[in-house]
């Protein structure tokens, strides 16, 4: 297999994968393209080599700089904007898990928040304790992974990885 070729697969298959991770194919694609890129790349550079719309291509840059995956930077004497990823596995990580916290488990603790607060003359009180229980320990649960992942953003790469390891002995 080529280096080129050893690219195009990583980039199809960190796609493929990018929709397990809650994001688009396309995004997970332009990000995969700007982690094995050693040189910065512009949007029509992007373009070109995803063959994808330059609407296509401009959302997911700007969804990588809003994620904190990739930075945005100009070349001297050239007017174009060009990108460069964190290279940086354990930030990205963070910055992956820190994003699907925001966008996944908060709404969701706000949610179980807002429902458990039932008006007892609004159903039979066994039925009411029921769902309140319910509610409760799913949030609890979702609190512990809530936790979890927010040790996991502030901790140091060889802490979390002696402790993992800790876990599978």
């Amino acid at each position: 297999m080529t280096l080129q070729e050893a690219k195009d697969k990583f980039i199809q298959t960190w796609g493929a994968l990018g929709s397990n991770w809650g994001i688009n194919k396309t995004m997970a694609q332009v990000h995969a393209l700007l982690l094995v890129s050693e040189e910065l790349l512009s949007t029509e550079d992007v373009m070109e080599k995803l063959q994808i719309s330059r609407g296509n291509a401009n959302i997911n840059v700007r969804a990588l700089i809003d994620w904190g995956l990739i930075d945005r930077t100009n070349v001297k004497g050239d007017r174009k904007e060009y990108f460069i990823a964190e290279k940086d596995i354990w930030k990205i990580a963070t910055l992956i898990v820190n994003e699907r916290r925001k966008r996944e488990v908060e709404p969701i603790l706000k949610a179980l928040k807002q429902v458990k607060d039932i008006d007892a003359k609004s159903g039979e009180k066994k039925e009411i304790k029921q769902f309140t229980d319910f509610i409760e320990s799913l949030e609890k649960f979702t609190g512990t992974i809530d936790g979890v992942f927010e040790k996991f953003c502030r901790a140091d790469q060889s802490w979390f990885t002696g402790t993992i390891l800790k876990l599978f002995k």
